[in-house]
């Protein structure tokens, strides 16, 4: 099984950007997609998740300007995060069916002040 991420880069504060995730392979069963982030000097942190059949979960620190999407029939998770500020500077992993599920390579967010 493959994560493969992307969407990453370097964004003024306020402004947006979309992260999508790729799942490959054969998997049994995709119960949740997640994105969690790990800033320099931090441990790593759930940003979202969506759960099959449940629906979604965000940190305090982004609901309401993080939206996270889920195309089950491409696989494919999403991130849109809009009004980006300097604090969501983080290296960006996602994430298949939990701690001990699968994990893809992290997509690196600068957010500039």
């Amino acid at each position: 099984v493959q994560l493969q991420a992307s969407g990453g880069g370097l964004v003024q504060a306020g402004g947006s950007l979309r992260l999508s995730c790729a799942v490959s392979g054969s998997i049994f069963a995709i119960n949740v997609m997640g994105w969690y982030r790990q800033a320099p000097g931090k441990q790593r942190e759930l940003v979202a998740s969506i759960h099959s059949g449940i629906g979604t979960n965000y940190a305090d620190s982004v609901r309401g300007r993080f939206a996270i999407s889920r195309d089950n029939a491409k696989n494919t998770a999403y991130l849109q995060m809009n009004s980006l500020k300097p604090e969501d500077t983080a290296l960006y992993f996602c994430n298949v069916n939990g701690l001990r599920g699968y994990w893809g390579k992290g997509t690196l967010v600068t957010v500039s002040s």
